[in-house]
C-alpha cells in the first residue's frame, strides 16, 4: 500500500489555488475529480503512473520546467512507483468552475 503524497498549500484567492505537491518513492494522491481547469508546472522531473477509471494505468513523464494543462472534470490517481521523488506546482483556475 503506497502513503498519501504531500500537498502544501501555497497560495488561495478568489481567482486561483496554488499547491505544491510532493512524491516521494511509494506515494499518490487517492482518486480524486478536478473542480477546475488546471496547470501543472513540474519541479523535479520523472515518471508517475497514471490511474484512470476502467483499469487504465499508465506510465507519464514529467520534465522540471515543462508545463502542461488539463481540463476541470479528469478524473484519476496519480502515483509514484520509483525510486525518486517528483514535485511539481498545481495551479488551479478556479473562474474555470462558472458557466460560460
Amino acid at each position: 500500500m503506497t502513503e498519501p503524497a504531500i500537498a502544501e498549500l501555497q497560495h488561495e484567492d478568489d481567482a486561483v489555488r496554488v499547491t505544491l505537491w510532493r512524491f516521494p518513492p511509494s506515494t499518490e494522491t487517492g482518486w480524486h475529480i478536478h473542480e477546475f481547469d488546471y496547470v501543472v508546472v513540474p519541479v523535479q522531473g520523472g515518471t508517475l503512473t497514471v490511474e484512470t477509471h476502467g483499469g487504465g494505468r499508465a506510465a507519464y513523464p514529467i520534465a522540471a520546467a515543462v508545463s502542461y494543462a488539463r481540463p476541470k472534470c479528469t478524473e484519476h490517481n496519480i502515483i509514484n512507483d520509483t525510486n525518486a521523488e517528483i514535485a511539481f506546482v498545481e495551479i488551479e483556475l478556479k473562474a474555470s468552475a462558472a458557466p460560460k
